[in-house]
C-alpha cells in the first residue's frame, strides 16, 4: 500500500474529507518550499501537491503558469524539485507528496540521467505520486507498473467532457487517487458551479473505483466545503497562489497555513 492510499483510507474510516494543497516549487523564492510544505502540513493538509515547473504548461491559467514561469528563472527544475522533496523529509515521513507536471521534464531528466531515472530518483527523494497532465491512459501502462514497484502512484486528470470510456481506460491504469478538474478550461478560470460537481461524481464512480479529489476553482471555505460533501478530497492551488505570490520571504509560510486552518475547519465542521 501507498502512503496516498494509507493516507486516504484512514481519512475515510474517519469520515474526514482530505485537503491537498497545490503550490508551485521554488515559488515565490527559490528556498521556501520545504518550509512551506511544512506549514501547509501544520494547517491540516493532507497530502501535497508539488508544481514542478515548465515553460509550455498548457492545462495552466496564468496565475499558475506566473509562478512556474518565476521558479524557472529562479533555476528551479525537476532536480531541485527533488531536492525540496527530500528535505521535507527529513522531518516528515508521514504526509503523502504528488508531484504535478507535463511529460517534456520527465522524459528530459532521463535523458540526462539514464533510462528510469525520474521514477528512481523521485522515490529516494521521497515523492509518493505522479501526475504527469499530457500522459494519456493508454500510453502509461508500463510507466504505472515501474511506479507501482516503488510504491508510488500515478493519479490522472478526468474533466466534465471526459467519456464513460475514458473513465474506463483512467481506472485501468491510476492509482492512489483521481483529480476531476471541475471546470472547462485552465486553472484557476471561471466559477465553480458545484451543482454541476455533484452531479458528475457519481458517474465517474460508476467507473472508477479510487478516491476522487476535486480541484480548479475553489478558492474559499464555503465551496470547498460543499465540494467536500461528494468528493473524497478538495484540491486547492491558484488562490494559495494568489495568496503568497506577494509575501515578503518570512510572512509566505503564514499567510499559507492561515488560509489553509480556516478550509481544514470547514471541512472538519
Amino acid at each position: 500500500m501507498s502512503r496516498i492510499e494509507a493516507s486516504l483510507a484512514a481519512l475515510k474510516a474517519q469520515d474526514r474529507k482530505a485537503l491537498i494543497p497545490y503550490v508551485m516549487a521554488g515559488f515565490p523564492y527559490a528556498d521556501v518550499t520545504p518550509d512551506l510544505m511544512h506549514g501547509m502540513v501544520a494547517a491540516g493538509a493532507d497530502i501535497i501537491e508539488l508544481g514542478v515547473p515548465f515553460s509550455d504548461p498548457s492545462a495552466d491559467g496564468p496565475v499558475i503558469q506566473k509562478a512556474g514561469e518565476k521558479a524557472l528563472a529562479l533555476g528551479i527544475g525537476t532536480a531541485q524539485v527533488l531536492a525540496m522533496v527530500k528535505a521535507f523529509r527529513a522531518t516528515d515521513n508521514r504526509t503523502p507528496v504528488v508531484l504535478m507536471g507535463y511529460a517534456n521534464p520527465v522524459e528530459r531528466y532521463d535523458l540526462r540521467h539514464g533510462k528510469d531515472a525520474f521514477i528512481r530518483d523521485a522515490a529516494m527523494a521521497g515523492v509518493d505520486g505522479v501526475l504527469v497532465v499530457d500522459y494519456p491512459p493508454e500510453e502509461c501502462v508500463e510507466f504505472a507498473a515501474k511506479l507501482r514497484e516503488h510504491r508510488m502512484d500515478l493519479i490522472f486528470l478526468l474533466a466534465p467532457t471526459s467519456t464513460d470510456e475514458r473513465m474506463a481506460q483512467v481506472n485501468q491504469v491510476a492509482s492512489g487517487y483521481v483529480y476531476y478538474v471541475s471546470l472547462k478550461g485552465v486553472t484557476g478560470a471561471g466559477t465553480l458551479d458545484t451543482g454541476a460537481v455533484e452531479a458528475m461524481l457519481p458517474r465517474i464512480r460508476r467507473h472508477v473505483s479510487l478516491p476522487v479529489g476535486v480541484g480548479f476553482g475553489i478558492r474559499d471555505a464555503e465551496t470547498a466545503r460543499a465540494i467536500s460533501r461528494v468528493a473524497d478530497a478538495v484540491v486547492i492551488g491558484s488562490r494559495i497562489i494568489q495568496l503568497i505570490e506577494s509575501q515578503p520571504r518570512e510572512a509566505v509560510v503564514e499567510t499559507a497555513r492561515t488560509f489553509l486552518r480556516g478550509i481544514r475547519t470547514a471541512l472538519d465542521a
